[in-house]
This record gives C-alpha cells, structure tokens and sequence, in this order.
C-alpha cells in the first residue's frame, strides 16, 4: 500500500441515527470486531466510538455500560469491575496505563459512520 493510501478517511456506515438511544450505547461490527457507539447529549449531541471489549474481563460489554459525566468528561462504567473508560479518549480513570481503542465518528445524513482507517482491534 503506497504513503497516500494510508492518508485518506475510510468511512464505513455502522448504523443510522434511529437506531441509537441518547444517553447510552449500542454494539455494532465493525470489520468483525465489535466497536461501542454512544450518543450523548439531546439536540447538540456528540457521537463516541469506542471498542466493545473491557480489557479487564475481556468480555465484550462496554456499550451495556452506565454512562456518566464528571467535570465535563464523559466516561462509561463497565458492567463488570466497574473500570470507568473516558469516551473521548479510551482512558481508564481507575488505570490510566490501561485504554481501550477510540475510532473518529461522524453523522452524515441519517448514517452513523466511523472512520477505519487505522486497523479496528
């Protein structure tokens, strides 16, 4: 693969905006792996895409998780050990060394899309 592919956005539509639920999370596949998308917020609301799997249970739950705001940064509670992972950037508040993968998400239309260019694990 030549340096220009590598450059240019993969947007892949993971699912429309009906079908998500504000203030929560969903699961999608995403080249077979599975990917956690939350929207947050009402009428100026912010699309997050994180990945599914909790790296401590390492079962694939973090859009069943609870969604919570502190001091301006919005995080999700694993369902299992309760880890809070920031949406935004993957951190694990309880061990930052720990993050889960973050992907680039837009709205187009009525389409949710994440960006796949880098590998989805």
């Amino acid at each position: 693969m030549n340096s220009l592919a590598k450059t240019i956005p993969e947007w892949l539509e993971v699912c429309h905006l009906d079908d998500l639920v504000m203030g929560s999370g969903v699961a999608v596949l995403v080249k077979g792996k599975a990917v956690a998308i939350f929207a947050i917020g009402s009428n100026d609301f912010k699309l997050y895409a994180i990945s599914h799997k909790d790296p401590f249970s390492n079962a694939d739950v973090l859009a069943h998780g609870i969604v919570c705001e502190g001091n301006g940064v919005w995080t999700v509670a694993s369902p299992i050990y309760k880890q809070h992972f920031r949406l935004d950037t993957g951190e694990c508040l309880e061990d930052p060394t720990v993050t889960v993968n973050t992907w680039p998400i837009r709205l187009r239309g009525n389409l949710v899309e994440i960006n796949t260019s880098d590998e989805v694990s």
